[in-house]
């Protein structure tokens, strides 16, 4: 087996984590590739040197016999893993290092029986379906897709005017912060935060959430992701940013965006002993009274 390693730098608490699971791989003669930046981390900061391994910089490096890759940090560190193995059909296994961690769902404490269960194929793989962005000026060339969402979002004080199409079909003109568009993925997300529903991540449906709307009777729609969403923007600022996922640039106020799903999907691995609604259970605490 040969797994790519992703990951960001992390606290010293966790050093003694990441030993353990490189000498797990190490000692079950697994092949490591590692991401450059992380692997000079490991060895300036965390004194660490696995015993053999190689690096990778750029996407292409690793799209040919590379089974898994590895993401240690928190969700954020899946979103830009994400980014490097793009259409590669590598599925991605979260290490959890920071707090919530909805896609890195594999806490520290639990890295020796993930692997042994990884070792004997005790998982499954689920596929995630992305958005894919285009515009009118070619906004994101390098990778226009986003497995949590898509957003546009006013500068300063005053509110921006997004009209929406789907399919071609006026929707409406959401005077507000900004507008949102979500994957079932990205529902548990910057979704939630802003009001929209939980959607079970296979269920085959876009969210379309306002940011902080004027109209207080606009609430978030659910579409099927077989649609096409066209946004055009209007308001007094000159400039408005666009995000996908954690990536943001400022665009014009002339811009016009379409949303759509994108070509290919994100394979995620999946322990046979979790779940989406356990996940939910934990990571929202339903059902814990905190007063005890």
């Amino acid at each position: 087996m040969k797994v790519a390693i992703y990951g960001r730098n992390f606290d010293k608490g966790f050093k003694e984590y990441v030993k353990k699971f490189f000498d797990i791989l190490n000692s079950n003669k697994i092949e490591i590739v590692i991401y450059e930046k992380f692997y000079e981390f490991l060895i300036k900061n965390i004194d660490l040197v696995p015993e053999s391994v190689s690096v990778f910089s750029k996407h292409h490096e690793i799209r040919n016999d590379v089974d898994l890759l590895f993401s240690i940090g928190g969700d954020g560190t899946i979103l830009d893993a994400i980014t490097v193995i793009r259409d590669s059909n590598i599925p991605i296994v979260g290490i959890n290092t920071g707090k919530l961690g909805f896609l890195a769902s594999i806490a520290k404490e639990e890295i020796e029986s993930a692997l042994n269960s990884i070792f004997l194929k005790e998982y499954s793989i689920e596929e995630r379906t992305l958005l894919k962005l285009e515009s009118s000026s070619g906004l994101f060339k390098e990778f226009p897709y986003s497995l949590n969402e898509i957003a546009v979002q006013k500068v300063d004080s005053a509110m921006i005017t997004v009209h929406a199409y789907i399919d071609g079909e006026f929707l409406n003109s959401y005077w507000a912060d900004g507008l949102l568009v979500s994957t079932p993925t990205g529902s548990t997300a910057y979704s939630l935060s802003v009001g929209g529903p939980i959607i079970i991540p296979q269920s085959g449906n876009f969210i379309i959430s306002p940011i902080s709307p004027h109209n207080l009777t606009v609430r978030p729609i659910v579409l099927p992701d077989t649609s096409k969403l066209q946004l055009k923007l209007e308001g007094r600022s000159l400039n408005y940013i666009a995000s996908i996922d954690h990536r943001s640039i400022m665009i014009k106020n002339t811009e016009e965006i379409t949303i759509s799903k994108a070509e290919f999907k994100v394979k995620l691995l999946k322990l046979y002993n979790t779940s989406f609604y356990q996940t939910l259970r934990n990571k929202l605490m339903w059902g814990v009274d905190k007063r005890n």
